[in-house]
């Protein structure tokens, strides 16, 4: 697994955090400089941080855990989208509901009643239904996909939490935290880093910057699953011999 070079987080601007005035002083120790009013994060946190945090997701993937990713930003809802759905992971792009996993029963009511209308829509259960009636169930399959489509295949709460800006999704951390959920999150310089299991200092804001950092994640995550699957097809190979 291939960490990215300090080069490739400088171009992706993960090193840029907020103005002075914005800072959370716990980011302490992960602030390398200010510069012209703006603080500057080290790149060797970040670095560290990655590595941590991809160790963890690699071993909870390989024990079969699921693990949430979280960005309803608009410039990380499609990377966080296509990241989670690269490795079969759930993922919250839209809005984080409150109750998303404090109330999860509830949660699943409402996935399930998506499911079903999409059903509906396709074996053609509708067809004896008025053009205002299916506009109508179409109009509420958009909407409740566009919030609960990620979590679709989420039958349980998930075993942790990939944030990619952990004061945007306060109440996802929040849920977290009280339920015990691990918590991975991009931490900018207006974050407070304990408030999270594994924190990872970096630009927050910047799309190039959030992309280089899911894309390693995922890579751990998928490295993770090979390592699973590999332990499978040797456990079949001894189970086929030992018979």
């Amino acid at each position: 697994m291939q960490t990215p070079s300090h080069k490739e987080l400088l171009d992706a601007g993960c090193h840029f955090g907020h103005m002075k005035r914005k800072w959370n002083p716990k980011m302490s120790p992960y602030i390398f400089m200010e510069r012209k009013g703006i603080h500057v994060i080290d790149l060797n946190r970040t670095i560290e941080g990655l590595e941590t945090a991809g160790k963890a997701l690699r071993q909870m993937a390989k024990s079969g855990k699921k693990i949430m990713f979280v960005g309803t930003k608009k410039q990380a809802r499609e990377i966080i989208a296509e990241a989670a759905q690269s490795v079969g992971m759930p993922y919250v792009t839209d809005r984080w509901l409150g109750g998303m996993m404090t109330n999860f029963s509830t949660i699943r009511q409402s996935i399930r009643k998506m499911q079903k209308i999409q059903t509906m829509l396709n074996d053609g259960s509708l067809d004896n239904i008025t053009k205002k009636e299916r506009l109508t169930m179409t109009r509420t399959h958009t909407k409740l996909d566009r919030v609960f489509g990620g979590m679709a295949q989420l039958n349980r709460l998930p075993n942790a939490l990939l944030i990619l800006d952990i004061n945007h999704e306060h109440l996802a951390v929040a849920e977290a935290t009280r339920l015990g959920v691990k918590t991975i999150g991009i931490v900018d310089t207006n974050s407070d880093p304990t408030k999270v299991d594994f924190a990872i200092p970096a630009n927050d804001d910047a799309s190039k910057s959030i992309k280089i950092i899911a894309d390693y994640l995922v890579q751990a995550i998928r490295e993770g699953l090979d390592d699973r699957n590999q332990g499978k097809d040797e456990k079949a190979k001894t189970e086929e011999t030992s018979a």
